[in-house]
């Protein structure tokens, strides 16, 4: 499904434990690393998709984690042209996202990547809060940087920054 802009309506989550460190998730046969997501089917409800993406991706069900918030808009990034299927219609340039992030409260051992249709991950580990901001692909870290700043105040309301404008080129050095 994509909107009339041609985005593609998508849901983000951050899983976190109680340490305020964030679940980082390997994709399978990559050595690339994001927070599970995915897309919202048609007429699907944002959260109702965010939990069965939880669901393919890592095994978790709602009774594995606590919900503790979500971004207020939609979040968008656009795909590099060397991304875009140009071929396929209608044409999708981007994603659009509602961010969650939830908190762990059942046993890690949990976690496991044969639960949907195609495997995304082979591994995860715990980073600290911020990391994932480093270590993202390039074309993810503005709505990155978005999802975490709105949602850290939730988790880690010491170390968001006041003034986030140049947070991201901080953290690269």
């Amino acid at each position: 499904m994509i909107d009339c802009k041609g985005y593609r309506p998508n849901v983000g989550i951050i899983l976190c434990n109680d340490k305020g460190h964030v679940f980082w998730a390997k994709r399978k046969g990559m050595n690339s690393w994001q927070f599970p997501q995915g897309g919202i089917d048609c007429n699907e409800d944002p959260q109702v998709a965010m939990y069965r993406e939880l669901w393919e991706e890592t095994g978790l069900q709602a009774e594995h984690v606590e919900l503790l918030g979500r971004t207020r808009y939609w979040l968008r990034y656009k795909l590099p042209d060397k991304y875009i299927r140009k071929n396929s219609m209608p044409l999708c340039i981007g994603q659009k996202q509602i961010w969650y992030i939830l908190r762990l409260v059942s046993d890690e051992a949990m976690v496991r990547f044969d639960c949907g249709a195609k495997q995304e991950f082979d591994g995860w580990r715990w980073v600290d809060y911020w990391y994932p901001l480093k270590d993202v692909i390039y074309f993810k870290r503005k709505v990155y940087k978005k999802a975490m700043v709105e949602l850290g105040e939730i988790i880690v309301p010491e170390s968001v920054p006041v003034d986030a404008s140049g947070f991201l080129e901080k953290l690269k050095n």
